[in-house]
């Protein structure tokens, strides 16, 4: 069975914002399934635009706010 976007829903999300970037903790069902957490980094381009990269390495005050968007995110689970 191949995905489908319309089966995805987004229970929570919150972001942490930085002067490069933001990174997003969200909570996600599939077809009303177990809820799952995903991480994601965006960094701004140089017209400010957002772009998808790869998580990666976390610096000490990204690492902190990373976990206390995921104790938010458990608590919704």
């Amino acid at each position: 069975m191949p995905y489908d976007a319309s089966l995805d829903e987004q229970l929570f999300a919150k972001s942490a914002e930085t002067e490069a970037g933001r990174i997003t903790v969200s909570v996600y069902s599939y077809n009303n399934g177990a809820k799952k957490i995903q991480v994601t980094r965006e960094n701004k381009d140089q017209e400010g635009n957002y772009r998808f990269t790869k998580l990666g390495r976390l610096n000490k005050a990204e690492a902190q706010d990373v976990m206390r968007l995921m104790n938010e995110a458990l608590a919704q689970m």
